[in-house]
């Protein structure tokens, strides 16, 4: 095909420049990345070729606008992989993957170029460079360093390599986890093997058996919105077993699409990788550049949490299986079990479940709630648009503004399950915001979820669960959409991993809050709004089983750790290392056949490797934060002003500075261990 109509070669002839989903084709990707390359290379020899002394305009500066089209066609290409991937894409990524890999290598691995960034670095009168500019300069150079431009000519050849099995591997892991999660289908021909179910699962379930091809039968999958309610509610106990351990087993089976070899080197390369250049382990080459600094405090941090988390995740479990016994289950309780007893206790204790409260959380409705808080704190408004090109018919595109009615950012929304998208909920961007010849250039934003799809008599209607998860995804899509850098690479998300979770978790907050929910939470069908008594009982029962919940994310932290924090020369058995590393946290019986490890993408696909705590280490940040809200007030203008700084800021600015300007001191670990119920659990 020829390179000049190619479409994701051109400037995009689009509301916003938005991508042209509507004309990219499959068959552009690959010429686009080629050509794109070559002309990043360019952009950069030319930065190298520069006749004058290196200095910060003519060097670092230029270099942060080289390579602008690849970085815009891997947005658009990668987004899709995840969100709306088929066979032609995921083969097009194998073969771009390992050329944007040697493209990123060529680059950091460059002499002449390092030596100009190395003389800008030791040359600059630092204190004539505002604080953004010293922020890039330390993280350019600290990213040649760190990608092997002090290493010799042959430790850099070994780097490639490495670079190349990783990439490549990576991408293998989330392709085989992908097609487990889709080949998986229960097929259902009994009403009685439905009995428990909620009537939306049902016709769910009804629903995707007739687009699978089983009409008058029910189908349930391994995707959020079938999985989770089948295992929540279906009383059928067999059944159970059998989706839990599908899920469980998901590229665990010594097939084609196991993961066991490709969980052991990536984690084995990634070590390789590290010691290459200069590290003890992975751990401690990612957390160079974190918030926790090394992995021993991040294993102290998990260890401290664990003494408050275990003893209350036994009495939580032993609580469950006291009351499973006092009903019908004469067996030990097993994980198949867990989510169904502990909803029927739940439901017994604090008369509260997600059939009473879904009719309330309508999906319109939710996200409106959402850009009514957005508004309420930073002033900003959403308003929809229809003229936006779209890569799937589900995909909703909003116009956002400030006060003044200048354009803060296009925002994407992608709400549904579908056999091209990924499983889990995340945000991403399609363009980043930075400042280019004096014009401040806006993000387009998205926040991709797996909620319940509306069905022919039901709208979308969520659970509390995926309330909290859209409210979370929004506060990552504020991060980015309310962003206000000079420089790409600074802005928005582009923050300490350990700090990125803050502006998303701090925005869960809300969803407990009357004042938050009366805006928002109405009956589907008769507008009545949520009425007083359920939030009261949404709040004392956010607490149940938190001792559980907490133990769980811990056992994914130490995994994630054992993983990267150590030497791995000669693990052959997955599971033994596996078991051998979340055995403190260890509170339900193992389920036979199946393993986290292999089908972990949030490590092993996404960028969280030595990473995972940072879910925790950022509940201490939104735990501490959000109480400056509730002394000043849930939508108090002038700390919602300070928390838009910190957001807009960006990676400008240290992480740990930019909480203290917002909150004035340090975060406390104190306010988690009060807001999850922790803190007596110890005694």
């Amino acid at each position: 095909m020829s390179i000049k109509i190619n479409p994701l070669l051109q400037k995009f002839d689009t509301p916003f420049q938005t991508p042209p989903f509507d004309v990219i084709k499959e068959e552009h990707y690959l010429p686009a990345f080629k050509e794109a390359i070559k002309i990043g290379k360019a952009e950069v020899d030319k930065v190298v070729s520069n006749p004058e002394e290196p200095t910060f305009k003519n060097t670092l500066d230029a270099l942060e606008n080289c390579g602008t089209l690849v970085n815009s066609i891997s947005e658009i290409f990668f987004n899709l992989n995840s969100a709306e991937t088929n066979d032609e894409i995921q083969k097009i990524a194998q073969e771009v993957s390992p050329l944007l890999t040697e493209y990123g290598n060529d680059i950091m691995l460059n002499e002449d170029l390092f030596k100009r960034v190395k003389h800008v670095w030791e040359n600059t009168d630092k204190s004539q460079l505002s604080a953004e500019q010293n922020r890039l300069l330390e993280k350019s150079y600290k990213g040649f360093t760190r990608n092997g431009a002090l290493l010799n000519a042959k430790q850099k050849e070994t780097l490639r390599e490495l670079n190349t099995k990783l990439s490549l591997l990576s991408l293998n892991f989330g392709e085989n986890v992908l097609a487990e999660t889709n080949a998986f289908e229960m097929i259902l021909e009994n009403a009685s093997d439905l009995e428990g179910l909620p009537e939306y699962a049902i016709e769910a379930a009804a629903d995707v058996a007739k687009e699978k091809g089983h009409e008058g039968k029910w189908v349930i999958t391994l995707d959020a919105p079938s999985y989770i309610p089948f295992m929540t509610y279906a009383k059928n106990r067999e059944l159970r077993e059998k989706l839990a351990k599908a899920f469980g087993s998901r590229a665990f089976k010594g097939d084609d699409l196991d993961n066991q070899k490709n969980v052991r080197e990536l984690a084995q390369f990634r070590s390789e990788r590290a010691k290459l250049l200069g590290y003890a382990s992975h751990a401690d080459f990612v957390l160079e550049e974190r918030m926790a600094e090394t992995p021993e405090k991040v294993n102290a941090f998990l260890d401290d949490l664990l003494v408050y988390a275990k003893p209350a995740a036994d009495a939580d479990v032993s609580e469950v299986a006291e009351y499973a016994k006092s009903k019908d289950l004469s067996e030990d309780l097993q994980r198949w079990d867990f989510s169904y007893y502990s909803e029927k206790l739940k439901k017994e204790k604090f008369e509260i479940d997600d059939e009473l409260l879904k009719p309330y959380f309508k999906l319109e409705n939710v996200i409106d709630g959402a850009f009514q808080v957005a508004n309420k704190l930073y002033g900003i408004t959403f308003n929809k648009r229809t003229d936006i090109p779209l890569y799937h018919k589900d995909v909703t595109t909003y116009e956002v503004l400030n006060e003044d009615g200048s354009l803060v950012s296009i925002f994407y929304a992608d709400f549904f399950p579908r056999q091209g998208k990924r499983n889990g909920a995340w945000m991403t961007s399609y363009r980043s915001q930075k400042i280019k010849d004096g014009e401040n250039i806006r993000p387009l934003v998205s926040i991709v979820c797996n909620f319940t799809k509306p069905t022919p008599t039901k709208p979308s209607l969520l659970t509390f669960n995926e309330v909290t998860t859209l409210f979370h995804e929004f506060g990552h899509a504020l991060h980015g959409m309310l962003a206000d850098t000079t420089y790409a690479g600074l802005s928005g998300t582009n923050v300490y991993w350990d700090f990125v979770e803050l502006p998303s978790q701090v925005m869960e907050n809300w969803c407990f809050e009357k004042e938050c929910l009366d805006l928002f939470a109405k009956h589907y069908e008769t507008g009545e709004t949520i009425p007083e008594e359920y939030i009261e009982k949404i709040k004392a029962s956010a607490t149940f089983q938190e001792g559980y919940m907490t133990a769980r994310q811990l056992s994914f932290g130490l995994l994630d750790m054992a993983w990267h924090g150590r030497d791995l020369n000669g693990i052959e058995d997955v599971s033994s290392f596996e078991k051998a590393a979340m055995n403190r946290t260890q509170v339900l019986p193992d389920m036979d056949g199946t393993n986290m490890s292999c089908a972990f993408s949030h490590i092993f696909q996404g960028g969280y490797s030595a990473g995972y705590y940072s879910y925790k280490w950022a509940e201490v940040l939104d735990a501490d934060a959000f109480e400056l809200f509730q002394e000043k007030g849930l939508f108090d203008k002038a700390t919602a002003q300070k928390f838009r700084t910190l957001l807009s800021s960006g990676g400008t600015i240290h992480p740990m500075e930019l909480y203290k300007a917002f909150r004035g001191r340090e975060p406390k670990v104190e306010a988690l261990l009060k807001r999850a119920g922790l803190k007596k659990a110890s005694a």
